[in-house]
């Protein structure tokens, strides 16, 4: 308990930091406006202005090393309510006008294909949530430290991908294995876990649940493994999508140009009908927030 304070303070402080630094860059920006009245000034490159532009962007590495590094000490878990672990989830109870999706990305970590997702992700400021494959993850490690790194989740996927049923051991072998790599490569341990195919019933999952993972399956699937034309690709997405809802694509385990291709096109559809985007542990806290306010109103 003593060291997660401790992690939680040192968040606490550089956030603070960050936000002196841009009440202090509002502050210069507001008398930079009020001088021009009285001074002709130079207003395109203010030297202030880059000054501390300079220093929030060096806190926010500051930051961003600081949180990793502690994680990788503490080997921090997402923050799944507790009402979500040991369960299924295909998508979150949500009211209607709560309108937000979760991009869901399998197989990976993948050559090329990994990367052009999470470039157009970078592009339109989204996080998503990845579920690997243990063995890719050994292959492309510096894919996983970089979807870290820019903010996304990651959830465990086995380590072979398989189907056909296991018996304790070797569901355990599994996802363990998977887990044990996951954490020496990022620092993190996943409580989230998707089972092959969606199969329940192969041992994987129930071993998952029996350890309390939260099993996450989807209520939108794009069917792009079986490599569709862009626009149907597309159209599998919004077909069932609805708030809540969580989209299922694939950024490995073979070629993924159909996907790299709709992916944009998919972004801007949502957006149009007013959706914003969370990862899974950002959708089940809302569910969970709403739950609480339902009971607390019993």
């Amino acid at each position: 308990m003593e060291d997660n304070k401790s992690f939680f303070g040192v968040q606490k402080i550089l956030m603070a930091l960050l936000v002196l630094s841009t009440t202090t860059m509002m502050l210069i920006k507001s008398s930079s406006s009020e001088a021009q009245s009285t001074e002709n000034i130079n207003v395109n490159n203010p030297p202030a202005k880059i000054g501390i532009q300079q220093q929030i962007e060096e806190l926010k590495a500051i930051m961003l090393k600081s949180w990793q590094q502690q994680a990788q000490t503490k080997g921090l878990t997402y923050a799944v309510p507790p009402s979500f672990q040991g369960k299924t989830i295909d998508a979150a109870k949500l009211t209607p006008e709560q309108k937000v999706i979760a991009l869901t990305f399998d197989d990976g970590p993948w050559t090329e294909s990994t990367a052009q997702v999470l470039d157009i992700l970078k592009q339109n400021q989204i996080k998503g949530t990845f579920f690997l494959i243990g063995q890719n993850v050994k292959n492309y490690p510096s894919l996983v430290k970089r979807e870290i790194a820019e903010g996304h989740v990651i959830g465990n996927h086995t380590w072979h991908h398989w189907y056909q049923f296991m018996n304790p051991q070797a569901a355990a072998y599994e996802i363990n294995h998977t887990a044990d790599l996951i954490y020496q490569v990022t620092g993190i341990k996943t409580n989230l876990f998707r089972p092959p195919g969606g199969i329940m019933h192969n041992g994987v999952a129930d071993y998952a649940r029996n350890n309390k993972y939260a099993i996450i399956r989807w209520s939108s699937d794009s069917v792009d493994y079986s490599r569709p034309a862009v626009p149907k690709l597309i159209n599998n997405v919004f077909r069932k999508a609805k708030p809540g809802g969580i989209v299922l694509m694939h950024d490995g385990g073979g070629n993924r140009s159909k996907t790299v291709q709709a992916l944009p096109e998919i972004i801007a559809n949502f957006r149009k009908q007013g959706y914003s985007f969370v990862t899974i542990p950002e959708l089940l806290a809302m569910q969970d927030k709403d739950q609480r306010l339902i009971a607390h109103k019993k």
